[in-house]
């Protein structure tokens, strides 16, 4: 067929104004362009065809339409052509194909007429519009699906415009309020909303159209249709143009009436037991299904003396303590009885109730479980009435003359009487009576680091802990005095007996836990006398128990130990010390030694560890291994090291205004350590004597450092920042832990005697020995060795790379004025 040619087919030549142009633009522009002759022939494609499907423009000229599209692209846009060959302009939208590849287009057909109206081709053009086309499928079906789940969500959903009327509402909020979709749209959400509920409305609306508010959520009442109130719970969130403007409101709305229906009804039927409990005569008290009160009426709290506030949460038998009227028995818990019984349990006219603060009132009480709607028990409930008006008075007088009024324990009044009857019985049926003394270890330092307010607290546990360790009604347990509480076993078998019950004394003692603060250490000695080998009288049985327990004080504590004759001896000759320290130290005659340190290198004395005596006319009377126990014991080991720290302080100031400016360590009981104010008191003394801090050392055990925790670190670091030296007193007989010097600031650690007299024939205590001087002076800490007596000794610490010695090899302790004559001699 003959070529026919267009003006706008492209031309070799360089391109020129005028349609050289136009041809540079048409092949240039991203758009298909083509010319299509009447016999539906291409007669011009342009380059964007070798751009969108890989064909080359010149050989499609003259080839069919229908030869060189896709036949399912042709098929779609031949309706299109057809039109703009008849002369008609048409368009046409959709999928263009060419073998794999595929675009979404937008297409334009132009007829091409000459000046007669005859029809010379169609010009076509073609536009990429597939991202576009991908974005409105997916608006369209996100649309469906918000349409789908708007109309079709279980609760009522509305979209709201800003001048409140409802722009549309779905299927569930039109059934909530009786209107028809219609009928909303006509109305404004003020239309429907309870008059009371319009002015908050209002102002939460306010907020979001303000932009103060994002969304909001509350409760409110509408209307309803035929007039009803609909309780419903109403979340709003805002949508916002790009430029910020208000569009609309999502209102979410979800029919709540039932559920206020139930809550007024709960409320009501609340209010009215309430009333009821308070004013009925009978003490109410409540439990789940644990036995831990839930609630307490005002008579059960005058009855018990627990506030509701206070006893809820806390088991009924610490609260409702009950007792036979005629034995004063311990009497099983009705409630519980009816737990197990699953049925209601009366106790009438045979039954007292314990006040917290020991007075007895004779009741009738009953007891019944607590159901849900399935029946299933959830708790229980005690009823209870006082059948004794006339004799309470007398009642609360009397116990509170035989009980401890904090722990609620009988105490020392009663227990010779318990005494009396258990011994007889005892005898009566050939059988072994026990009594153990029981005293809290350091209970001291509880009341002096944390106040008498703790120390009853510990108390109190402690009593309950022992209670719960009681085996039957028979054994009972007495406050005796201060920190000591006597056990009275009636029923022994044998000795083994006995010290079973004190193991698992002293073990229940050790859990004893108060939730308002951290774990304290509680650890009790016990001492156990037996009737009737150890005694007959009651007095003399307390006496022999008392004096065991001294011995399990002076043996370190923590345990329990059976009375022997001579333990009575040792308990006098406590009391001698005690009387003998208490008059030392009022009247000035206890005094300090001094045992020379000395350089391990070069052996010249370069300080000195003060050491306590209690002497008469320069005879020891006791030695420290003696004196020092029952100066901790009694607390007076707080007055002695006060004393023994300003003694040493002056000592050495005397000897740094002489030249011989040498520290001087000073050993610190724990329980002078953690004593209130012990920095205060350390800081006064310094002030008082003048002594440059450097010159005092400060030594502490590891148990003392370990004890209490980051008050303790905190209390080390502050010593440290006034520039008093710590030592670390007989390492490796405690923690042994070098891990531990890393948290504590301490300066030097001695090496306890024990290894030092070992290392010259022992291989493995030497071995640890060199062990930790390595790594403690990798810490950089100084190292002192005590107990140095043989050249041997002396000569391996100084190799291993001890800083310091101290020991008889170099000078037993000394009156000052002798080490001041070795001072002066070394100067020489």
């Amino acid at each position: 067929m003959p070529k026919v040619t267009h003006p706008i087919e492209a031309d070799p030549t360089p391109l020129q104004p005028g349609p050289d142009l136009l041809a540079h633009v048409v092949q240039s522009v991203p758009a298909l362009i083509t010319y299509i002759d009447p016999d539906e022939r291409f007669v011009f494609a342009n380059e964007a065809h070798r751009q969108w499907f890989e064909i080359d423009p010149h050989k499609i000229m003259g080839r069919p339409v229908s030869e060189v599209m896709d036949p399912e692209s042709y098929l779609r846009a031949r309706a299109a052509l057809l039109q703009a060959l008849g002369g008609h302009a048409s368009t046409y939208e959709g999928e263009l194909f060419s073998g794999p590849a595929r675009r979404y287009v937008h297409g334009s057909f132009t007829p091409d007429l000459d000046e007669h109206g005859a029809l010379r081709g169609v010009l076509t053009v073609f536009t990429d519009i597939t991202e576009r086309h991908a974005l409105e499928e997916q608006l369209r079906e996100s649309e469906q699906r918000f349409s789908q789940a708007f109309q079709h969500a279980a609760v009522g959903m509305a979209l709201i415009l800003p001048d409140g009327r409802y722009q549309r509402v779905n299927a569930a909020l039109c059934g909530m309020l009786g209107y028809s979709e219609a009928e909303m749209r006509a109305l404004t959400w003020q239309d429907v909303t309870h008059p009371d509920d319009v002015a908050l409305s209002e102002a939460l609306a306010a907020q979001i159209t303000n932009g103060k508010r994002e969304a909001f959520q509350t409760e409110k009442r509408y209307i309803h249709r035929d007039g009803h109130v609909v309780h419903v719970l109403l979340s709003v969130s805002q949508v916002r143009s790009e430029s910020g403007q208000l569009n609309y409101v999502v209102s979410q709305v979800q029919d709540i009436t039932k559920r206020k229906q139930y809550e007024e009804a709960l409320f009501r039927e609340r209010q009215l037991a309430e009333v009821t409990l308070n004013s009925i005569g009978d003490a109410v008290i409540t439990t789940d299904l644990a036995l831990n009160v839930t609630s307490l009426n005002p008579i059960a709290e005058a009855m018990t003396g627990w506030s509701s506030t206070d006893a809820k949460g806390s088991p009924l038998d610490d609260v409702f303590r009950l007792r036979d009227i005629n034995n004063r028995q311990p009497l099983d818990n009705p409630l519980r009885q009816a737990m197990r019984r699953n049925a209601s349990v009366d106790f009438s006219g045979r039954a007292i109730l314990l006040h917290r603060n020991g007075f007895e009132t004779p009741i009738e009480n009953s007891a019944a479980l607590i159901h849900d709607h399935a029946g299933n028990v959830t708790g229980g409930v005690l009823v209870c009435h006082d059948i004794s008006e006339n004799r309470t008075l007398a009642l609360k007088l009397i116990q509170l003359a035989q009980h401890d009024t904090l722990t609620g324990l009988p105490n020392r009044s009663l227990l010779n009487a318990r005494i009396e009857q258990a011994t007889a019985m005892a005898t009566q049926r050939h059988r072994q009576c026990a009594l153990l003394y029981l005293d809290l270890d350091h209970f001291r330092r509880i009341n002096d680091t944390l106040g008498n307010g703790v120390g009853d607290q510990v108390l109190q546990a402690v009593a309950h802990q022992i209670r719960g360790t009681l085996r039957d009604s028979e054994d009972l347990a007495f406050r005796y005095t201060g920190d000591e509480f006597v056990i009275l076993l009636p029923r022994v078998d044998d000795a083994d007996e006995a010290a079973s019950f004190a193991q698992k004394l002293v073990d229940a003692c050790a859990q004893t836990r108060i939730t308002t603060l951290p774990p304290l250490d509680i650890r009790v000695s016990i001492g156990i006398s037996l009737f009737p080998q150890d005694a007959i009288e009651p007095d003399a049985l307390v006496r022999a128990a008392d004096a065991a327990m001294y011995e399990v004080k002076t043996q370190g504590r923590h345990g329990y130990r059976f009375y022997a004759p001579e333990m009575s001896q040792r308990s006098a000759a406590s009391q001698r010390i005690e009387d003998v320290l208490r008059h030392a130290l009022a009247h000035g005659e206890l005094s300090l030694l001094y045992q020379p340190k000395v350089d391990a290198v070069l052996g010249h004395i370069v300080g000195a560890e003060a050491l306590l005596r209690l002497q008469v006319d320069g005879e020891d009377l006791f030695v420290p291994d003696q004196f020092i126990p029952v100066a901790e014991d009694t607390g007076l080991i707080v007055s002695i090291g006060k004393w023994a720290l300003r003694e040493a302080c002056l000592q050495a100031r005397i000897w740094q205004r002489e030249g011989w400016p040498i520290p001087v360590s000073v050993n610190v009981s724990p329980l002078q350590f953690q004593y209130a104010g012990f920095y205060e008191r350390l800081d006064g003394i310094l002030n008082e004597t003048g002594l440059d801090p450097s010159l005092l050392e400060l030594e502490l055990t590891e148990r003392t450092m370990m004890s209490g925790g980051d008050g303790t670190i905190r209390l080390l670091r502050r010593i440290r920042h006034r520039g008093v030296r710590l030592s670390l007193d007989d390492f490796g007989t405690g923690y042994s832990s070098l891990s531990y010097l890393k948290h504590f600031p301490v300066d030097a650690l001695k090496i306890d005697r024990a290894f030092v007299r070992d290392i010259t024939q022992d291989a493995e205590t030497a071995a640890i020995t060199s062990a930790i001087i390595a790594m403690a002076r990798s810490l950089n800490k100084d190292v002192i060795a005590e107990g140095v007596e043989t050249e041997a000794q002396s000569a391996f610490l100084r190799e291993a790379g001890c800083s310091q010695l101290q020991g008889f090899l170099f000078g037993a302790p000394m009156p000052a004025e002798i080490l001041e004559k070795r001072l002066a001699e070394q100067l020489v």
